[in-house]
């Protein structure tokens, strides 16, 4: 077995010791896992440059990972079920996701445990490290990995950053979200490129290679440090720059993937003799990412990298969230696995869970093909909000290309998968009230961002999917967008529709999924061709609108079944951090907005706003609430929500009634 030791460095009590119903009390297991990987074995042969690794006595690539296990304290009373949280960019995220818990900006501070969901569930909560290029803040979960080692020693070779800032600067770290950069090999590099662009469907302008290089500012001093690029007048706000250049060394990230694999296996199937603290308590494992975390699933699935050395297979139902259509740099020579933009992703054909055809390119292919291929396929869902829609992709992974745009239809639905769209929903969950400002980053867009909490529907895609996995039980029908209803339409016709409501600023281009050609050895992990060239764009679908501008499509929330707001997966930049025609968020997790009806006929008539005000919709707050209550059960006789969590939503709904029928809404 890969896992050759759990190295454990600290136990404590979970939440002081809460109890959590019949599962009892939880305990904290914190440590290093170390691994032996086998170079020659057949299921690591699609780890990209894993040939290149220095070797221990035994012919083995040795690596370590931080890993933490929150399990219950008494062994036994779980639910013999556990769930690994891929961790983003190195930090928790389950806990916030299933149970409501704050946010963590901290990775030090003690994890909160919020409703006690997974806990009151009886869940053994994994959390392991995955990426090895992680920024040393003291609390991430990493992943220590060698890096590949040619005839001539370091490899070097092109690497391309993207970059983008709210704010004017003069300088930014080689690499994306503060990760650690790849400095360039020549500090003079003469073939060193950059570009900056308005959109990412736009045409990239060169910047003069004499404007800019390779140094570092501090204390408005610049140095020689190689870690940063330099432009004395300044990189624009909102503006797109991408950097082309030679670095040298490459870590062998793919061994992230293996590393998931093999930490799961070991506490599934290892004994108590082995340093397992789950030995005999585990029958079923699933797997959980958000974003980032969720595209990382997507490219373990693609390499089929879900079974161990064994043949054994490590997850048996995977979530991948808010991911897209799209994998990443998780298995690439230079890979940087923070950059999450799908108009520079080096691959993300094939999208869909059976196989298609690409009438473009001639490529064919299909998800779950090596998967298939090895017998052993997890049940799978694949969930998105409307900001992975409106970011041009998420329709890609139901979609059938055909032979061009007049002949798409619905793609075929493999048995193991189902797919789901949160409709009205942005990337991450909204807040409430509506944010103006957003928070950690400080952006701002056209609007206050969307407020739709759509974690309730996590809860419940999460027991449908132990149901289907351990007793066999279908998980609900996929919702989505679809062609065949008419329901999934150009993102563009949409977007004008959104011209008829006052004050709301709208994309003269919508964005668009690019077809990039980075060379020959892309399915091998390696660029030969930086920049890429630039194909055809894909077609980007989105959910149809109703009369109050709310998605269509999809498992809709009361929010848009009984509204007293417009939400949306989609908000244009404030002018304030500069490039106001553009999505926010379109580097990373796309915002949307929430814009209230107005509040009475007479509001409505001033404004020339087409929607109904929330007078004229409902008799009184009461009404409202009734309405709300049977739209929520609804859900949950379709399976899409917990009846635990209805009282939630209708508490919510009340809140949002009285705060935009309020004359001076409560801060």
């Amino acid at each position: 077995m890969p896992v050759t030791k759990l190295e454990v460095a600290n136990r404590s009590q979970f939440a002081n010791g809460q109890s959590f119903g019949e599962i009892g009390p939880y305990e904290l297991v914190e440590g290093t896992v170390h691994f032996a990987v086998d170079p020659l074995h057949p299921r690591n042969q699609m780890i990209t440059d894993l040939d290149l690794a220095p070797r221990d006595s035994a012919g083995q690539v040795t690596m370590s990972a931080d890993f933490s296990v929150l399990k219950p304290a008494e062994l036994g009373h779980g639910n013999r079920r556990l769930l690994f949280d891929v961790v983003n960019r190195g930090g928790k995220t389950v806990i916030t996701g299933f149970n409501s818990a704050p946010a963590v900006t901290d990775p030090m501070a003690p994890l909160e445990p919020g409703n006690g969901f997974l806990m009151r569930q009886g869940y053994t909560v994994v959390w392991g490290g995955w990426q090895a290029d992680l920024p040393d803040i003291p609390g991430l979960i990493g992943l220590q990995a060698p890096q590949a080692v040619g005839p001539g020693g370091p490899l070097a070779g092109k690497i391309l950053c993207q970059f983008q800032s709210d704010n004017p600067v003069q300088t930014f770290l080689l690499s994306h979200r503060g990760h650690r950069p790849h400095p360039p090999a020549d500090l003079d590099d003469p073939s060193a490129t950059l570009t900056v662009r308005d959109h990412p469907n736009g045409q990239a302008m060169p910047i003069d290679r004499g404007d800019w290089s390779f140094v570092r500012q501090e204390d408005a001093e610049v140095g020689s440090d190689p870690s940063h690029i330099y432009m004395p007048s300044g990189f624009l706000p909102g503006k797109i720059y991408q950097l082309v250049y030679t670095t040298k060394g490459s870590t062998i990230i793919g061994l992230g993937l293996a590393a998931v694999r093999d930490v799961v296996s070991f506490l599934k199937y290892a004994d108590g003799e082995a340093g397992n603290p789950c030995a005999g308590d585990i029958d079923y494992a699933y797997g959980f990412g958000r974003s980032q975390s969720g595209r990382f699933l997507r490219q373990m699935i693609h390499l089929g990298l879900n079974d161990d050395e064994e043949g054994r297979m490590a997850l048996d139902g995977i979530i991948p969230h808010v991911g897209g259509a799209m994998r990443g740099e998780f298995n690439l020579r230079f890979g940087q696995p923070s950059q999450d933009i799908c108009f520079i992703s080096p691959e993300m054909f094939p999208f869909t869970d059976t196989t298609q055809t690409d009438p473009v390119t001639g490529a064919k292919g299909s998800m779950l093909e090596r998967l298939e291929e090895q017998g052993q396929v997890p049940k799978i869902m694949f969930i998105n909000t409307s900001g992975e829609y409106w970011r041009g992709d998420a329709a890609l992974i139901h979609t059938d290309l055909g032979t061009g745009p007049d002949d798409m239809k619905d793609a075929a639905e493999s048995p193991s998968v189902r797919r789901y769209h949160f409709a009205g929903c942005q990337h991450g969950v909204g807040a409430f009230p509506p944010l103006e400002v957003r928070t950690g980053e400080g952006s701002r867009g056209q609007l206050p961002f969307n407020s739709v909490d759509y974690a309730c529907l996590l809860r419940a895609a999460l027991v449908n999917l132990d149901r289907w996995v351990s007793g066999g039980e279908p998980a609900p029908a996929s919702k989505h967008p679809s062609l065949s209803d008419g329901t999934a339409v150009d993102s563009q016709s949409v977007m004008d529709r959104f011209t008829a409501l006052p004050g709301v600023r709208v994309a003269a281009k919508t964005t668009h999924a690019l077809r990039l050609d980075y060379g020959p050895e892309t399915h091998e992990g390696r660029l030969t061709k930086l920049p890429a060239e630039e194909g055809q764009e894909y077609p980007a679908l989105v959910s149809d609108i109703d009369e109050d501008f709310n998605d269509r499509a999809g498992i809709r929330l009361p929010d848009l079944t009984v509204p007293v707001a417009t939400y949306t997966g989609w908000n244009l930049r404030d002018a304030s951090i500069g490039n106001p025609s553009l999505f926010i968020g379109i580097s990373g997790g796309l915002a949307g907005w929430t814009l209230p009806f107005p509040k009475t006929a007479a509001d409505r008539e001033s404004s020339g706003d087409p929607r109904r005000s929330i007078s004229e919709r409902y008799d009184s707050r009461d009404s409202y609430l009734q309405q709300v209550e049977n739209a929520a059960q609804g859900l949950v006789d379709e399976g899409y929500l917990l009846a635990e969590d209805l009282p939630r939503v209708v508490e919510r709904a009340g809140l949002k009634y009285d705060y935009f029928t309020s004359e001076t809404p409560a801060e």
